[in-house]
């Protein structure tokens, strides 16, 4: 071969080189710039992801609420059913507790009336442990008195007694279970 042959073989290996890098260059920046979207893809869908799951969570947690609030309210539902009948027995209760301060108050000895005395307490008496029993309570009125249990409805003045005490029980109150169906009327010391 000759030189001149030589020289233009080797130009063309030197062009087809370079040829060949610039177009390895630009392949390898059309790689990285697909490599850059694909990364960018891959953290837009995990960001994706990761506000699915939020909602998801945040989802689970209002049903999960949602559930323990409805079973609070059928719990209480069940619990207080019997607030309105209970409430309406409150007055029969009276009625009987008068009816044996008014019994008490006879001097009559006979027979008859210490029957009717003690039908009407053994009949008061069930009466109590039956409310009792459903879990309706006397209200306690002794000491100090309870806006939230009390209902002042007079005030007087004792020796007996310091500022702000229950000095006597007007009528009594009454709760089912933890709520209050009637309030004690009670006078307090001034």
């Amino acid at each position: 071969m000759s030189e001149k042959k030589k020289k233009q073989n080797q130009q063309e290996i030197s062009n087809s080189s370079k040829e060949l890098n610039e177009e390895t260059l630009n392949e390898q920046a059309d790689s990285s710039s697909d490599e850059s979207s694909l990364e960018d893809e891959l953290k837009k869908c995990q960001e994706e992801l990761n506000e699915q799951k939020n909602e998801y969570l945040r989802a689970y947690a209002d049903l999960e609420n949602s559930k323990k609030r409805l079973e609070k309210e059928k719990t209480n539902a069940v619990a207080f059913a019997n607030e309105a009948f209970a409430r309406d027995l409150l007055t029969v209760l009276d009625t009987f507790e008068n009816a044996i301060a008014s019994i008490e108050k006879v001097d009559e000895q006979s027979e008859a009336v210490k029957k009717i005395k003690e039908g009407m307490s053994l009949t008061y008496e069930q009466l109590l442990s039956i409310l009792k029993k459903h879990g309706v309570e006397e209200v306690a009125c002794e000491g100090v008195f309870d806006p939230n249990l009390h209902q002042v409805v007079m005030q007087v003045d004792s020796n007996d007694h310091k500022e702000g005490e229950i000095v006597q029980v007007l009528q009594k109150g009454y709760k089912l279970k933890d709520r209050l169906l009637r309030a004690a009327m009670v006078s307090s010391c001034k």
